[in-house]
């Protein structure tokens, strides 16, 4: 039996559209768009510049519309937001977020930084509410912030680095206390080495294995949980399975044989693994905090400010309300404020802080510049063509 009208499921995408000269423009794409698998009906607006598509969830997506009419030569009106994301324990966690960030509607693109703790989206404009991603990716286990929701808590980058810093503290004694808790265990394994037969009695293993396994290790199993919860798996799920194995077999032994089950116990194996692996953690999150602290210290050299030269007037504006195209104004000594195309004047630039050349490089009209270099002797004009999370050293 055929579909009714009603029983067919249909989804609404108004965009808009750039790159249209002309109505032949508008009446081309619309073509491409009746063409592609699953669109229902297709109108294109040349004086609104806007396309007004309805499709089959069921077959196709706003994200496939969306490549369709950029195949057929045009750009679709886009939008992009970057939230702080808290919570991942390794690159595979900054993976399944962007994974799962790019299957949500209306996301063409996404990039999560596990080093800087941030995700940057590109979604099809009105199409993709951010706070609905931010949930989205709360929902499996991690944090999201908005950096705008800081405007009333100004030093909510220094609240971030203390977190950090008492995090990294807490990782710390917790690693000490479970190699203390695991050396008598090892060292059995030690003795035997040497050839002395030497073993724990096995409520002592017990005694010392069991803090290290559901305390110490606690973070294992709820970040497995997470993983799971989530339809994935990750080396958290690994460490809790192959640890809890060893575990409860150990305890099993113990329960069933008594004394007797002396030397045939694997509490050291698990309390060893759970060691080893905070102990690469911990490693990982130094040489982390290092790399993000290096980051941000790149970050701040940018200038704040920057004079734009609008209507005949030059004008000292925020570096964050700069746009493609504005003409910046750099007088000699200063930094480059954004990434642009030297317009006029003549000088010569300092860019160590991104290629680490110490030798000043000549620049002529015509010539990139980038954001954060140190002008010379020179005045100025710069096009400027990469502004705030597209310049380089956004990125």
């Amino acid at each position: 039996m055929s579909p009714t009208a009603a029983d067919i499921r249909v989804d609404h995408l108004l965009t808009p559209v750039t790159g249209m000269t002309c109505s032949a423009c508008a009446a081309r794409l619309e073509k491409a768009l009746l063409r592609a698998n699953g669109v229902q009906s297709a109108t294109v607006n040349f004086a609104t510049e806007q396309a007004d598509v309805v499709y089959d969830p069921d077959i196709t997506d706003a994200t496939a519309v969306a490549g369709t009419i950029e195949r057929a030569g045009f750009g679709v009106g886009e939008t992009s937001f970057t939230f702080d994301v808290g919570g991942m324990t390794c690159s595979a966690c900054a993976a399944r977020i962007e994974k799962m960030l790019r299957r949500q509607p209306g996301v063409l693109e996404a990039n999560v930084n596990f080093a800087l703790e941030r995700a940057d989206v590109r979604a099809i404009a009105g199409q993709t509410d951010p706070q609905a991603l931010a949930s989205t990716v709360e929902a499996t286990g991690f944090t999201a912030h908005f950096p705008q929701d800081d405007a009333a808590h100004p030093d909510h980058e220094a609240q971030h680095r203390e977190q950090e810093a008492r995090a990294l503290r807490r990782d710390r004694y917790a690693l000490i206390a479970s190699a203390l808790l695991t050396l008598p265990l090892v060292a059995q394994m030690a003795a035997m080495v040497v050839g002395i037969e030497f073993h724990l009695q096995p409520w002592v293993e017990l005694a010392l294995a069991t803090p290290v396994q559901f305390v110490i290790g606690s973070r294992f199993y709820r970040a497995a949980w997470k993983a799971l919860r989530a339809g994935s798996g990750n080396m958290d799920v690994l460490v809790a399975m192959g640890t809890t194995t060893a575990y409860l077999y150990s305890l099993y032994l113990l329960i069933t044989l008594g004394d007797a089950a002396t030397g045939q116990l694997y509490f050291e194996a698990s309390a060893v693994i759970i060691t080893l692996v905070m102990l690469g953690k911990y490693m990982e999150a130094r040489a982390k905090r290092g790399t993000t602290a290096a980051i941000r210290q790149l970050m701040d050299l940018r200038p704040k400010t920057a004079r734009v030269e609008r209507d005949g007037s030059i004008d000292e504006v925020p570096v964050a309300q700069v746009r493609a195209g504005d003409l910046v104004v750099v007088r000699p000594g200063e930094s480059i404020p954004v990434d642009g195309t030297l317009t006029e004047g003549a000088s010569e630039v300092d860019e160590s802080l991104i290629t680490g050349e110490s030798i000043p490089v000549d620049k002529r009209v015509g010539d990139r510049l980038t954001g954060g270099s140190i002008n010379g002797t020179g005045l100025m004009k710069i096009a400027a063509t990469a502004v705030g999370e597209d310049s380089t050293l956004a990125k």
